[in-house]
């Protein structure tokens, strides 16, 4: 593992993170599985599952959530408490046993280069944040968001182009 300023403490990183250099990871994070590009930041209270992968020159506030399949590009802003979810149909059991990978399918979601995402949003799987797209603090994004545009509400509906 490769990486720049952070201290392991009050952190849990598995040995298969990827981590480029110049990476700020702030205490009380968890990390596995997942790859984070040159000079992103990381703040406190943040987890990011495996096979998802950050870009270089993101900023992810507190508190936030990131699940596999999620792919954030260069220079995103993520606020504090952003959730994205991956599955469209979450249950906890099938058939009276618990579930297990083999039993649902990771929806990928896309977070376009330059796009900023206020506080408290929750992004649909399946979705794609076009480049440069804003969404608002507390919108929940349940369809694609295209380039340049930005959203609020819930659900989350054009504000303006």
């Amino acid at each position: 593992m490769k990486g720049g300023k952070y201290k392991r403490n009050f952190c849990r990183i598995s040995d298969d993170v990827r981590i480029a250099k110049g990476v700020q990871i702030f205490g009380f994070v968890n990390l596995y599985g997942c790859s984070i590009g040159e000079n992103t930041k990381i703040g406190a209270f943040v987890e990011i599952q495996k096979n998802a992968k950050i870009g270089r020159n993101v900023k992810i506030s507190s508190h936030s959530f990131i699940c596999e399949g999620v792919t954030i590009e260069d220079e995103v802003f993520v606020g504090h408490g952003v959730k994205f979810i991956n599955d469209k149909f979450p249950k906890a059991a099938v058939a009276g046993r618990i579930i297990n990978d083999a039993d649902w399918k990771v929806v990928p979601t896309f977070v376009r280069k330059g796009a900023s995402i206020g506080t408290n949003a929750t992004i649909m799987c399946g979705t794609e944040i076009g480049r440069g797209a804003i969404v608002g603090a507390g919108a929940v994004v349940t369809k694609d968001v295209k380039a340049k545009t930005i959203v609020i509400g819930n659900p989350a509906r054009v504000l303006k182009k």
